[in-house]
Order: C-alpha cells, then sequence, then structure tokens
C-alpha cells in the first residue's frame, strides 16, 4: 500500500494566484547575491532581473580577488549596479584593502560595497571587524556612493557568545554615528530568517534605539528544506530555525520546496500598516538556486519583478 499518494493537480488548482499588492510593493527593488561559480551559470542576468537590481557578490574565503572582479565585470556589463562583500578578516591590510576598491573601481565600476567581519574564525592580517574597515577611510576617499554592513535579527553567536545581543547592538549604535559623518548611504544587510516576528521586533527595537539606517532584510529564496536547515544552522539563524523545523514534520510539506511567501507577506503588510519602518528593501539569499529565485519573483512579484529583457 503507498504510504503517500501524489496526484497531480488538476488545473483549476494549480493556477497562479492574484498578485499580493503589498508584497509586489514590499519587492521594488530587490536586490540579490551570486558567487562567481553561481554567476557563471546564468547566461545573462537580463532574462532573470529587473532593471537596476543590486547584485551583491559573495566573497568567500578561497575565492581569488581576480575572480571577484570578473564577476562584477560581467554583471555591471549587463547594467546592474554591483555590491561586492569585503570580509575584513580576510583582507591582509590597508594595501590590500585599496588594492581591491581601485580593481572594482577600474574594472567595473564598483560604487557600493557590503562590509563585514567574514565568517573566517583567525584574521589573515590587520583587519578583524567591518568598523576597521570604515575607520581606514578608504573607501570614503574613493568616493564609494553606497556603504552597507551586517545586521543579524536574531543574534549572531561569533559576536556575541553568551547569546546576548550586547556586542551587535554596540557595533550597530557604532555604525548609526558613523553613518552620520561620511558622504555614503548607509544601509543595514541582513542575514536570513524565517519568522517575521523576531525580524519585526528586531527592527522596532533599533528604531527605538535610534537607529535611523534603513534596513534591507534578508530572505532566503525558494530551496529544498534540507538544504535550507544546513545553512541555516551553519549561519547560527537562531528563533526561525523552528519554523523550519515545524514543517519538516508535516509530511504534507516534507518534499514540497520552501518558497518564502508567508514571511514576505507577513512583512509586506507590517511594512504597509507602518510605512516608517526601518525595514526598507528585500534581500534574496538564492540559496536554491539563482535562476529559481528570480523565478519566484517573476511569479509572485507582479511590477516588481519583471525582467529586464520583458520592461520596456
Amino acid at each position: 500500500m503507498a504510504l503517500l499518494n501524489f496526484r497531480k493537480r488538476d488545473t483549476a488548482t494549480s493556477a497562479k494566484p492574484p498578485v499580493n499588492r503589498q508584497v509586489e510593493a514590499f519587492l521594488e527593488g530587490y536586490s540579490i547575491e551570486v558567487m562567481p561559480r553561481t554567476a557563471e551559470k546564468v547566461e545573462n542576468f537580463r532574462d532573470l532581473l529587473p532593471e537596476g537590481t543590486r547584485v551583491y557578490i559573495a566573497h568567500i574565503e578561497g575565492t581569488s580577488i581576480e575572480d571577484m572582479v570578473a564577476t562584477a565585470r560581467r554583471v555591471a556589463s549587463e547594467g546592474y549596479p554591483v555590491m561586492p562583500h569585503f570580509p575584513a578578516r580576510i583582507i591582509k591590510d590597508q594595501a590590500t584593502l585599496e588594492d581591491w576598491i581601485a580593481r572594482y573601481q577600474g574594472e567595473a565600476g564598483v560604487e557600493q560595497a557590503l562590509l563585514l567581519a567574514g565568517g573566517v574564525q583567525k584574521p589573515h592580517g590587520d583587519f578583524h571587524s567591518s568598523m576597521q574597515l570604515l575607520e581606514a577611510g578608504a573607501f570614503d576617499r574613493a568616493g564609494f556612493k553606497r556603504l552597507h554592513v551586517a545586521g543579524h535579527p536574531e543574534g549572531n553567536k561569533d559576536i556575541d557568545p553568551n547569546g546576548s545581543r550586547k556586542n551587535v547592538e554596540e557595533a550597530l549604535r557604532w555604525k548609526q554615528k558613523f553613518s552620520e559623518t561620511t558622504d555614503a548611504e548607509m544601509a543595514i544587510a541582513t542575514q536570513f530568517a524565517f519568522d517575521s516576528k523576531p525580524i519585526i521586533a528586531w527592527a522596532d527595537a533599533l528604531r527605538e534605539a535610534g537607529i535611523t539606517m534603513p534596513i534591507h532584510i534578508g530572505i532566503a529564496g525558494p530551496a529544498k528544506l534540507q538544504t535550507l536547515i544546513k545553512f541555516a544552522i551553519a549561519c547560527g539563524v537562531g528563533p526561525s530555525l523552528k519554523v523550519l523545523q515545524k514543517r519538516a514534520m508535516d509530511v504534507t510539506k516534507l518534499l514540497l520546496p520552501y518558497e518564502p511567501t508567508e514571511v514576505l507577506a507577513a512583512l509586506a503588510a507590517h511594512k504597509a500598516a507602518d510605512p516608517d519602518c526601518l525595514i526598507e528593501r528585500v534581500h534574496f539569499f538564492p540559496l536554491g538556486g539563482i535562476k529559481t529565485n528570480a523565478q519566484w519573483v517573476i511569479d509572485n512579484g507582479g511590477a516588481s519583478g519583471t525582467p529586464a529583457a520583458q520592461q520596456g
């Protein structure tokens, strides 16, 4: 006897649902993250991403600066603003930092960056935090127009091993003060989470603490449940991991890919009800693949998801 009865959906039940207009508005100007090896799998980003989509390029330890710059150049050549990662702990010294900036600017016209500590335990050289990169002054001297820093709605055990948020919050207060002295626009780009409640509570607490930098909230794109659980554990995602664990216990959902529909609908509704909240944009981590993520936005984002090749 079959334990599971998989039947093909009939046409009536599989018709695409109407676009949630709050989600459509919330997804406007979304950004997405790639790596050199994942970008290579995309023939043309204009077939997938709307005009002007900001493309972050993640710099993982072991990836050469040459590969990073080549990817930035390729993405920029297709018309997209590029925001490469600058992980402090893999940057040897000031000369290396300035060399990377010069390469990105000279070869790919880059004028924005995401500054973060990086996931390396032992720094390769002089830098160990994004605050040191900001203090170095190289980005301001190079005339960078936008600088993003990392945010952690559910805390970060690398920064606060005791489970508190003391060090993370102090760092954000420091970055807030820095944002008031630099000509660059600054924002907080966050780690992904799966539950809207801790995200909203964190964003509201930042606003109450005097933080005014806008938040670009990290969202995991569609992926297999096992893949997301693996990444969530590796990245230290906390309370909202329970959302995935609960889903894993539901045999009717276990084999279906996770989609960010519920968390985005809740965040979009919050944004519509509280337009002044710090949450400004959506930043996708395409853990199930760039094409899969982009197709989900095309299917669910209305005008906000229309690829450049289909616009105008």
